[in-house]
């Protein structure tokens, strides 16, 4: 009986119409898409940068391949390995064409993480012979610094952590003083995860290209999003990730160019899939949903845009218009509009996302962990004090966020900083020296 059921819900929901493909997804919350008869209350949802919720045109078509279409990719002898097979082929072709790449450059794997592992790794690994050197900034994401960490302790490598600005941009010229002859890889990440900067990277691959070094990208946060050409930008390897395009979580990507010519040694040995550069069998399913939202990324990417940078200039306008002492962290200008990390003076940023978490989902830009109270290191790496590091949170909008979700999460939020701000004796201190024109008394946090 519960297998009957199963298999009922996934005919019906590969039948149906959903409403987001005979009207504006943006006209209603994500989750009545899916699930009509739900909580309308549901909390708001904008964490975009943590993970995107799966596009209804995504699940329908990966729904087939749970079921019918099951066959094993690489399973060559039969038709429904066949049927697999080219699914997965026009995946990686949909992939490789929103980043302006040739298919045999897309190598599938479970995600930007392992992605930024295989790049820094792989490249680390093949040319150890020759080269010992790589340069990142302070700024990338922790798997990227711990992959450099692991190169410098494990194996010898020398790896120089370029500081950022205020802005959060890399300086051009120090990282064009920082290549050296041994040098074998940059990498800097397209868009930062946390404050939403966006790194010249057409500049830095130009850089990478006259001094012969391999450009590498963390493009977990800008494929699907803005307009990319790797050829154009000089990029030799390009991390990307399916959960944060709309896609399905568990399914990510690695472009490694061809020309010229990337080698790279494989980190996962066994059958020899991916040309032998991951090995595995691939998740048809998850490829084909992964393939889908970049088709659909294609095509929605301009309405996205639009829709996005309205909706942050809506409430960037509603925020500042009624709480001062609100600032934005990061570049104002070289920035993706859907991620909004600001800090609120004054407030506790552990306290304010406790405080939103019933109504809307949001993350703490301090990013603290139970054990600790240290403040963002991307945030210091900027220049943010720690006192207005712990005052953080990050707001992110895509394209299911409504006009609804952001008045609704702008009129909590308010609400919310006011309270705490009342009984903040950090807001006090604020408030003191704002009226003396002198300056407030440092909080050591503990």
């Amino acid at each position: 009986m519960m297998r009957g059921r199963i298999a009922a819900r996934a005919a019906n929901l590969v039948s149906r119409q959903h409403p987001c493909c005979v009207a504006p997804a943006r006209a209603r919350r994500f989750g009545s898409l899916l699930h009509p008869d739900e909580d309308r209350d549901a909390p708001s949802y904008l964490d975009m940068q943590a993970t995107t919720p799966c596009d209804p045109r995504v699940l329908d078509a990966m729904l087939p391949f749970f079921h019918s279409q099951f066959g094993n990719p690489h399973s060559r002898s039969h038709s429904y390995g066949w049927q697999a097979e080219d699914a997965g082929e026009k995946a990686r072709e949909h992939i490789a064409a929103l980043i302006g790449a040739d298919p045999k450059e897309i190598f599938f794997t479970s995600g930007a993480t392992e992605s930024n592992n295989m790049a820094i790794k792989g490249i680390a690994d093949f040319y150890q012979g020759t080269k010992k050197h790589i340069i990142t900034t302070q700024t990338e994401h922790k798997c990227v610094l711990a992959s450099c960490r692991r190169l410098e302790v494990e194996k010898g490598w020398s790896v120089t952590y370029l500081r950022v600005g205020k802005d959060g941009l890399v300086d051009l010229k120090e990282l064009e003083d920082a290549i050296r002859e041994d040098t074998a890889l940059v990498s800097v990440m397209h868009i930062n995860n946390e404050i939403g900067v966006l790194q010249p990277l057409e500049e830095i691959g130009k850089i990478c290209a006259a001094k012969g070094v391999f450009l590498h990208t963390d493009g977990a946060q800008s494929v699907g999003k803005i307009p990319i050409d790797v050829k154009k930008m000089n990029v030799s390897l390009m991390s990307i990730s399916g959960h944060k395009m709309y896609g399905p979580k568990g399914i990510g990507a690695l472009y490694v160019s061809r020309k010229p010519r990337v080698r790279l040694r494989a980190v996962i040995d066994g059958g020899g899939q991916e040309r032998g550069m991951r090995s595995g069998t691939l998740p048809t399913p998850l490829v084909v949903g992964f393939g889908k939202a970049a088709e659909v990324c294609m095509q929605e990417m301009d309405n996205d845009q639009r829709h996005i940078e309205g909706l942050y200039k809506r409430m960037s306008e509603q925020i500042h218009s009624q709480l001062p002492m609100v600032i934005l962290n990061g570049s104002e200008t070289q920035r993706y509009a859907g991620n909004a990390n600001l800090s609120f003076s004054g407030v506790e940023g552990e306290s304010l996302l406790m405080s939103l978490s019933k109504s809307t989902a949001v993350s703490s830009g301090s990013a603290c962990t139970s054990a600790s109270l240290e403040p963002s290191y991307v945030l210091r790496a900027i220049g943010v004090g720690e006192e207005l590091a712990h005052t953080s949170l990050r707001f992110g909008i895509g394209r299911f966020t409504t006009e609804a979700e952001v008045d609704k999460t702008v009129r909590d939020l308010v609400f919310e900083v006011r309270r705490l701000r009342d009984m903040s004796p950090l807001w006090e201190m604020e408030m003191e020296a704002l009226e003396s024109g002198g300056h407030k008394k440092a909080v050591s946090w503990s």
